[in-house]
């Protein structure tokens, strides 16, 4: 249910039922990342790879493009550099194997349909880097480019699998794809998993808790990070100021209008659903409220939905940003048709920000902006309420 449906053009998944044979390319459909190194690392007795997964749920992926797959891992992947690193679960991966234009083509002719897999991994002393990391290497550029034009010259479907830890640049590459699946690094039954949600045994529900932006330079830490370095001092390598104050993440790409490839909360069903009726308890905030809305599935197939709850907040004496998430409910598994109510609470603690020069939580006076979402820039319904006097909600030191 984390994984998170990024594109899904013309209803490519779920796969249909005559759709069996499957073309299977990248390292990572056959050395799936289940988890990251270092404290991200988990030894586990088994993991089910994105192909073993498949081949578990039915689907036919062939078998002259696995084996050239796993012989090339084999060949190409780098022994662990010392036994710390071992022992901390990481281990440098193959580099993306290379796909010709023959290669694409005869995978054209006797599959229906061709996946894609990119997979990113990265822990303690193997932090992740803008180039071939970031953003594409050359590598996988060419095997996207490759695969894209001898599917869809045949009129095949070419859908990617995202199997990453942390965001990558996908603006550059992401109107190829029919379909796009961000399944993060599953665990141990990442196939299996994967398997589900791509035959439809189960629909997607995650939602996007971090921002893809459109280039690394669109981040705001991106002019600061990683810093400056410390001559003469062998305690301090780096300093690095931090310079975003309040504006991170969607905080800052709302407030100042930068565009995003997909933004915080983003995330397709393989069903809609519609808002309405949105009630607020009182227009006159008294240490507590409370927000209803109503959601209805207006799709097809049974599916859940997370709904967002962001807050406008009055910015007179301290700084604020456009709005900030203050609640998210996910619905129960809701049948074409049926509906349910979310409620949220707002307390004066959820309305209070720090003021630095008073060392307090302090919630202004004046309107204050509810606004119900299925992301951060999907605003589908809006309320308001006051609050008149200025609150002190909790004095520290």
């Amino acid at each position: 249910e984390g994984m998170v449906l990024l594109k899904n053009d013309g209803n490519v998944l779920p796969l249909a039922e005559d759709m069996k044979s499957i073309a299977l390319f990248g390292n990572a459909s056959y050395e799936t990342f289940i988890g990251g190194s270092g404290s991200g690392y988990v030894p586990t007795a088994y993991k089910i790879n994105i192909a073993e997964g498949l081949n578990n749920a039915g689907y036919e992926t062939d078998n002259s493009l696995k084996e050239t797959y796993k012989t090339y891992i084999k060949e190409n992947t780098p022994k662990p550099v010392n036994m710390i690193a071992a022992v901390m679960g990481h281990r440098e991966p193959a580099p993306e194997m290379p796909v010709n234009e023959e290669l694409a083509s005869r995978m054209a002719e006797v599959s229906d349909i061709a996946f894609i897999t990119i997979g990113r991994y990265s822990g303690e002393g193997a932090d992740r880097s803008v180039d071939n990391d970031f953003n594409l290497s050359e590598t996988e550029k060419s095997v996207l480019n490759i695969v894209y034009r001898a599917f869809h010259a045949k009129g095949k479907k070419v859908v990617v699998i995202l199997n990453i830890g942390g965001v990558i640049e996908t603006a550059s590459w992401r109107s190829d794809p029919d379909a796009i699946l961000l399944a993060w690094q599953p665990g141990m039954e990442a196939g299996n998993a994967i398997a589900d949600v791509i035959s439809g045994k189960v629909n997607p529900s995650g939602k996007l808790a971090v921002t893809f932006p459109l280039a690394y330079t669109d981040v705001p830490s991106a002019n600061n990070f990683p810093g400056t370095v410390v001559e003469g001092d062998p305690l301090i390598r780096r300093k690095v100021i931090y310079e975003e104050g309040i504006y991170v993440g969607y905080r800052y790409y709302n407030t100042f209008g930068v565009k995003t490839a997909y933004e915080f909360g983003y995330g397709m069903s393989y069903t809609t659903f519609t808002y309405s009726n949105l009630r607020l308890s009182t227009k006159k905030f008294r240490n507590e409220l409370t927000v209803s809305v109503d959601v209805k599935n207006t799709g097809q197939v049974a599916g859940k939905e997370i709904v967002q709850l962001y807050l406008c907040a009055p910015a007179k004496k301290m700084d604020k940003p456009e709005s900030e998430l203050k609640g998210f409910s996910k619905t129960r598994l809701l049948l074409p048709g049926e509906s349910q109510t979310l409620n949220f609470t707002l307390t004066s603690r959820e309305l209070a920000s720090f003021n630095t020069l008073a060392s307090s939580w302090d919630a202004e006076a004046g309107t204050y902006t509810v606004r119900i979402g299925a992301s951060s820039t999907d605003i589908r319904l809006k309320g308001s309420f006051k609050v008149t006097n200025y609150l002190t909600v909790e004095k520290v030191s």
